[in-house]
């Protein structure tokens, strides 16, 4: 008899093509798909001119520009400087390569894990690597998805295979329900929170449970998505029924005859019952409430309901000594009310939580209220498709006349690699995965929790409780 596998094991084995030391630690792996940007990417494509090589099977990457775009609200393609170099270099290189680009004014751009699930590319069984640490997100799918450096997309433009170690097996169940007011960006907070920044480092993380199996796709691929923020090199959750009727109906997803085969094939597609693995992490759904982070890493993150942990009484030296410097960063003290915190900016957004389920959840806060005096508030829906549905629900209207901008899609004050940067000094909340410093511009503070407390936080102001505001 076959020994059980776990989810991941069995996606690799599937993958590999041979293995490259006697323990099968170390494999070549076939890729199914890769998506490319504008950032992560040049020195890739020159790396194959100047070797005098084609990309292999370019029918399976797509090119999407999202990082350095302007999202102003009337859409631009020029923002001056090295932005616009990127993506005349990045059309070039497509266009060279043979590669399907969807640039600025193409009808589908957008952040490219927002785009490529709406379009039916991410499918339960492949694997998909690409030049963003969030390609975790597509684990939502049963796909297994990892983030890859320039020299490796290189490689894969070449031979449509990587080099890859094997991971270890975690597995993070939740069990019973989220409570009112708590989302999937909670409960991923919640998750890096209890095992820290580098607690799944060297593993693939399934998440399985009540509580996930509940979460909507949406939901899903925001836990994936975030996965990396703990140190996870790949997530998953095991595909069922509302993967299969999300995918359902997609443009490029398969249909008819086609689409009856693949769903037979990926109802095997999760852990055996007896599977081992290599570490288990148990989180009760009922304790979580609504996150936000008051550090400088998406681990120095508490309840809204908590004040600011003293370092002092943190035993670990080096945990202690983060803590010191990221209250010192952000402008804190030990022991402050998280609801006390004034804002400056409100940001809406990323390939986190920009997809129409989020947009929704703040529009409910935000109808028939204002964004408080002196805050700077925007809405930049994941993609394009995702703008559309906004505005054929009138979700822009309340944005709008709560105080929010309407943006282009793209990945805007997320990572300020555009023209969306907040100040020195300036506190942010924002629905984005990374707090670190200077990420959302150089002396900025960012405060990460979903949209709805987001939209909360702009109204009063200052962070603010969801479930005390409540929605209209």
């Amino acid at each position: 008899m076959l020994a059980p596998k776990t989810l991941y094991d069995k996606l690799v084995d599937a993958h590999t093509v041979c293995n490259l030391d006697e323990a099968g630690q170390e494999i070549l792996l076939y890729v199914d798909r890769t998506v490319l940007n504008e950032y992560t990417s040049p020195q890739a494509f020159t790396g194959l001119r100047e070797a005098g090589r084609k990309a292999w099977r370019p029918e399976t990457a797509l090119g999407v520009v999202d990082h350095v775009n302007s999202t102003r609200p009337a859409r631009i393609t020029l923002i001056g400087g090295e932005q616009d170099i990127q993506s005349e270099y990045f059309a070039r290189n497509c266009r060279d390569f043979d590669i399907e680009l969807f640039d600025l004014f193409h009808r589908q751009q957008g952040i490219e894990h927002v785009v490529m699930p709406e379009l039916g590319l991410v499918l339960p069984g492949l694997v998909i690597a690409a030049g963003d640490s969030h390609t975790t997100t597509y684990g939502a799918f049963g796909s297994l998805g990892f983030g890859i450096g320039t020299s490796d997309i290189e490689h894969l433009l070449a031979t449509q295979t990587l080099v890859y170690r094997r991971l270890k097996n975690m597995l993070i169940r939740v069990e019973g329900d989220l409570p009112v007011g708590v989302t999937a960006k909670d409960l991923i907070m919640s998750v890096i929170r209890k095992i820290g920044a580098a607690g799944a480092s060297g593993f693939a993380v399934e998440f399985a449970g009540q509580a996930i199996d509940r979460l909507s796709m949406e939901g899903r691929m925001t836990m994936c998505n975030m996965a990396v923020e703990c140190g996870a090199r790949g997530a998953l959750v095991a595909p069922d029924q509302k993967t299969f009727d999300y995918i359902s109906g997609k443009p490029r997803a398969p249909s008819g005859e086609d689409l009856a085969a693949a769903l037979t094939a990926w109802t095997d597609l999760r852990s055996d019952p007896e599977a081992g693995f290599d570490e288990t992490v148990t989180l009760e759904a009922s304790a979580i409430e609504p996150m936000v982070s008051w550090g400088t890493s998406p681990d120095q993150a508490a309840p809204i309901s908590a004040r600011i942990p003293d370092p002092e009484r943190e035993t670990d030296p080096d945990r202690k000594r983060d803590a010191i410097r990221a209250l010192d960063y952000m402008g804190l003290e030990p022991g402050m009310d998280l609801r006390a915190i004034r804002i400056d900016h409100a940001f809406i957004g990323s390939c986190t939580n920009a997809r129409i389920e989020d947009l929704r959840a703040a529009a409910a806060i935000l109808k028939g209220r204002k964004v408080a005096s002196g805050v700077h508030a925007i809405i930049v829906p994941g993609s394009s498709e995702v703008r559309r549905m906004a505005e054929a629900e009138g979700l822009d209207r309340i944005f709008i006349q709560a105080g929010f901008e309407w943006r282009q899609s793209g990945c805007s004050m997320c990572l300020a690699m555009n023209d969306d940067v907040v100040a020195p000094g300036e506190r942010c909340a924002s629905s984005t995965n990374r707090n670190f410093e200077g990420r959302q511009g150089a002396g900025a503070r960012t405060h990460l929790m979903s949209p709805a407390m987001v939209a909360a936080a702009a109204v009063a102001g200052r962070l603010s409780d969801i479930r005390s505001l409540g929605s209209n």
